[in-house]
């Protein structure tokens, strides 16, 4: 009997935590939206980019309709390396910040072409993204042969920044949000994209990689943030909605979590997928914390006293 009664008070206690996390993230989330707010800078060259871009998309603003900018809308650079990442592992990301009005701008890397669907792909994520609240105009998918869906293949560093760099300028971005160094997953394309953000001369490296860090970041406007989405244990990965008094007690510099009716939708989107819907990846939607919450890291690198190797 007595161990029947602590069950059951564990299990209030722990539902009553689960309502405070929400309680109190419904008190912060105005002020982590402010905090990715677009800074005072103007468009930069719509043609800027610092090495030749072959890549094509499937739809795309046209770089010559540069949007307005006030100085308190969020502008928003969601980057992902496949059909499919954008919804199992950002959705909460993707329908807070859609629900705030920012305007989100999504740009795949690759067209998922790794068991040569990639066509099917590409017409799953504009699905998926209709669902999410992305306008498909928003959506750029990359179809180069340096990017392909494929973990045994390095990704070029140079063409990533370079696509990424270029979004930047034309959409005066003001955060950029994207895979840390484990990839949540693990996936090699994940990683890289990481890589890429994170790259710092202050390690010994190539002539090649300290002017790639240059081109980059002396590119990038003032204010705009870089977020990373913490990937976290196994264990945790999997407790659904039982992870979030976890979450809440590790710092994160960014968060967003979504409730029941915006989960529904983000199954919705995932279900667009349909040529990825394997058994796992049903387990995956259904126990999966990505589902629900989103934990960002922001990327920062020196860039004063700079030495080179």
């Amino acid at each position: 009997m007595f161990v029947f009664v602590s069950i059951i008070l564990v299990f209030v206690a722990y539902t009553i935590s689960i309502k405070f996390v929400y309680y109190r993230y419904s008190q912060l989330w105005p002020h982590l939206r402010n905090k990715i707010s677009t800074p005072s800078y103007t468009v930069g060259n719509a043609s800027f980019c610092p090495t030749q871009v072959r890549s094509s998309a499937l739809s795309r603003n046209s770089e010559d309709e540069k949007p307005p900018v006030t100085a308190s809308e969020t502008r928003a650079l969601l980057v992902t390396a496949h059909p499919d990442d954008e919804c199992m592992f950002f959705a909460p990301t993707v329908l807070k910040l859609v629900e705030s009005h920012a305007a989100l701008y999504l740009l795949c890397l690759s067209t998922g072409n790794y068991n040569n669907q990639g066509l099917q792909r590409k017409r799953e994520l504009l699905d998926s993204c209709a669902v999410l609240g992305i306008p498909s105009n928003h959506v750029t998918i990359i179809d180069d042969k340096e990017l392909p869906d494929d973990p045994a293949v390095q990704w070029s560093t140079a063409l990533i920044s370079s696509l990424i760099l270029k979004h930047i300028r034309n959409y005066s971005i003001s955060v950029v949000l994207t895979f840390d160094g484990r990839g949540v997953s693990g996936h090699v394309n994940h990683i890289t994209i990481y890589k890429t953000l994170r790259v710092s001369p202050l390690i010994p490296r190539t002539a090649y990689t300290v002017l790639l860090f240059y081109i980059f970041y002396m590119s990038v406007p003032t204010g705009c943030q870089i977020f990373s989405l913490h990937s976290i244990s196994l264990l945790r990965k999997y407790l659904s909605v039982l992870e979030l008094p976890v979450s809440w007690l590790f710092p994160s510099d960014f968060c967003c979590l979504i409730g029941r009716e915006e989960y529904k939708r983000a199954k919705r989107a995932m279900l667009c997928h349909r040529s990825q819907l394997l058994w796992f990846r049903r387990l995956y939607v259904l126990f999966s914390r990505y589902m629900i919450v989103n934990t960002f890291q922001a990327i920062t690198v020196e860039t004063k006293n700079v030495k080179i190797y």
